[in-house]
């Protein structure tokens, strides 16, 4: 008798950086070799992700430096953080859509050279002088930094297999939602050493590292073939329920993530001008909120793993009102030690909320859809959707803040409101996944 050896399948090949047949979730092909090609374009992903945030993240500094020679009041210091942001939000969609219609790799090197005009403008344009309408086209400019996040996560999840997707995308969040902390600490560099004076130095540093970005994900990231967008699936998520819900309730993590991430620096020079005389002063203390909400990310994902990611949110929501509330206290009393106490617990929360809403999705659909591959097209799309209209809700934070100086001089009414919807929060979350009636929710 001869004996039949086991039919073995061809290695994975690279043709012009595109590979045509890819298996995560065979053990053997992980092991051999897909693990190191995954790990090593995640890599190169959040490099220009995270400069991406930088780049979004731009003009929660800039604003720092545009002292009265510039003529810009607080109301239109928060338009300018307002409208990067909203760009960054409109761009998510579609920029998600163009990793299987250009290859993740392509994709990758494309959008990080992009992030070059509104550097390179930023850099030279920005002096006393310049009108504002200029200031506002420099500031959309960097919205196409916050297209970024939403490309280079689909990219990402195609890559590894299910049982890695979650720690995968939790690194590639949280290392790129870190440059929005990275932006406020150059922004620090620069007004320690060459002074508020020089604003286009911090652009101008992002340059060469942008074309470092570029460069490697051109050499070192590859295109996969069978990456595409599922056929009609933004169109079914879009008819579904929870994924305006869901919408909502990222509105309240990641919004005021990256809406307070924009101002926060401006908001507490605005609001304490007796103890920051200098933009400097302010600047040693803006970049540990966001610091510390893009660290503390994964506990959110961690925590709904173990308890519940409705549960987690819930009382996660209950947490961001209180400390929303220590926030108003303390701009009443005008006491800098509890602001700052109720400010960074607010981007600690949300940084456990981003992690614990974006859990939430998938157990959603997986509960509502016997189909294994239907839940998982849902959800994939409602992810877009969600992180979309949650990156809007950083523009309603900037708003709701610019509102509040013009009304009443002062930033209580906006924290009023943040409060507001916080509790909002809470009743919909209860009332949608806790509630023990709701048997189709009930495993959220």
């Amino acid at each position: 008798m001869t004996a039949t050896l086991p039919e073995t399948r061809p290695a994975v090949t690279v043709k012009g950086h595109w590979i045509d047949d890819w298996r995560p979730e065979e053990l053997s092909f992980w092991q051999a070799m897909g693990a190191r090609v995954a790990r090593r374009n995640l890599i190169f992903s959040i490099l220009s992700e995270h400069i991406g945030f930088s780049v979004w993240s731009l003009w929660s500094v800039m604003v720092l430096f545009l002292g009265p020679q510039y003529g810009i009041d607080p109301a239109g210091k928060f338009l300018l953080t307002a409208v990067p942001t909203l760009v960054g939000a409109a761009l998510r969609i579609p920029y998600s859509l163009a990793v299987a219609r250009f290859g993740g790799r392509n994709w990758t090197v494309f959008s990080a050279a992009l992030l070059l005009v509104p550097s390179v403008t930023a850099a030279f344009l920005i002096k006393p002088g310049v009108d504002y309408s200029t200031l506002l086209i420099l500031a959309a400019l960097a919205g196409v930094g916050g297209g970024n996040f939403a490309s280079s996560m689909t990219n990402i999840n195609a890559f590894y297999p299910n049982r890695l997707k979650g720690w995968a995308l939790g690194i590639n969040a949280g290392g790129g939602n870190i440059g929005v902390a990275a932006v406020q600490l150059v922004g620090l560099f620069v007004l320690a050493v060459f002074g508020a004076k020089h604003p286009g130095i911090v652009a101008g540093i992002y340059i060469p590292l942008i074309v470092v970005a570029a460069v490697c994900s051109a050499f070192y990231m590859d295109n996969l073939s069978q990456a595409k967008n599922e056929k009609h699936a933004m169109r079914d998520a879009s008819r579904e329920g929870h994924t305006w819900i869901m919408s909502v309730l990222y509105i309240g993590t990641f919004g005021s993530f990256i809406g307070f991430g924009f101002a926060f620096g401006q908001v507490l020079q605005v609001q304490f001008k007796a103890e920051f005389s200098t933009p400097v002063e302010a600047a040693y203390l803006t970049f540990l909120g966001p610091l510390i909400g893009s660290l503390i990310r994964p506990v959110g994902g961690a925590l709904a793993d173990r308890l519940g990611g409705a549960k987690v949110t819930f009382f996660n929501f209950i947490g961001m009102a209180v400390g929303a509330s220590i926030v108003l206290v303390a701009s009443q009393q005008k006491s800098l030690p509890l602001y700052l106490v109720g400010f960074v617990s607010l981007f600690a929360l949300s940084g456990v909320g981003n992690g614990s809403t974006f859990k939430m999705i998938p157990a959603i659909f997986k509960a509502k859809y016997a189909d294994e591959h239907t839940a998982r097209r849902i959800s994939g799309a409602v992810m877009g959707i969600s992180g979309a209209i949650g990156a809007f809700g950083g523009v309603l934070v900037n708003l709701v803040f610019r509102q509040s100086f013009l009304e009443t001089k002062s930033a209580d009414a906006a924290y009023i409101a943040f409060i507001g919807f916080y509790l909002v929060c809470v009743a919909i979350t209860w009332a949608v996944y806790l509630r023990s009636s709701n048997r189709e929710t009930a495993a959220v």
